[in-house]
């Protein structure tokens, strides 16, 4: 899998889970590079969502890259459960609680055949990542606060995308930036320019008549 180009990644979180199958069919029909997966565990963030067994369930007719998002206080109990259920890449959070620590925790899910991901929450100092430049394959900016769809972005966002991009420029790494929340036509240009590689779109793709339209708008900006 080769993470090098801009790519929609369709948040399953605005989906209509009562029908989430065919809502993943349509994420595919659509032609979304990812399927972005948020695993919550209603103490790192109030909601609970989809567990291990409903990824699994979807991986039978896969033929898209599983993006899987732990919010959860503990991760690294779960990191294997949701490797061996089909993820791609699993993004853990740098505000968890590791109880062998965020690097063990990061290998781990590469020990598992997994892209790592590590992200990080607005209120969050970007220079918190600065030490897994080199470490972690993608780096999630959260340009909303975690555990909803449909919030607004946060602009500061954008200073955060230029910050991490120019520190793994400077360290001569070709570091993957992935933004997730309030991504739609209108917020993604700014979000490519400060150096987005993979964008997290959710309310903006399942809401619109046409997602396939949708998808392309966000790569043709």
């Amino acid at each position: 899998m080769v993470l090098n180009m801009t790519r929609v990644s369709a948040s399953i979180l605005s989906a209509d889970l009562s029908r989430l199958g065919d809502e993943v069919c349509r994420v595919k029909a659509a032609g979304a590079d990812m399927l972005h997966i948020d695993v919550m565990d209603g103490i790192f963030v109030p909601p609970m969502t989809i567990g291990d067994v409903v990824v699994s369930s979807l991986n039978k007719t896969k033929n898209i890259t599983f993006d899987t998002h732990l919010m959860l206080s503990r991760p690294e109990r779960s990191i294997p459960l949701f490797a061996q259920a089909g993820s791609d890449i699993i993004s853990i959070h740098v505000e968890s609680d590791y109880e062998k620590g965020l690097q063990n925790a990061l290998e781990l899910i590469k020990k598992s055949g997994c892209k790592a991901g590590l992200a990080i929450n607005p209120p969050t100092p970007i220079e918190k990542a600065f030490p897994f430049i080199g470490i972690a394959d993608v780096f999630v900016i959260m340009s909303v606060n975690p555990g909803y769809g449909g919030q607004a972005f946060i602009p500061q966002s954008l200073n955060k995308i230029e910050s991490l991009r120019n520190k793994a420029e400077n360290l001569g790494i070709n570091a993957v930036i992935e933004v997730d929340g309030g991504i739609n036509e209108k917020t993604a240009p700014a979000v490519i320019k400060a150096g987005a590689d993979i964008l997290v779109s959710g309310n903006y793709l399942f809401a619109s008549v046409n997602m396939k339209a949708a998808v392309e708008s966000l790569r043709l900006l």
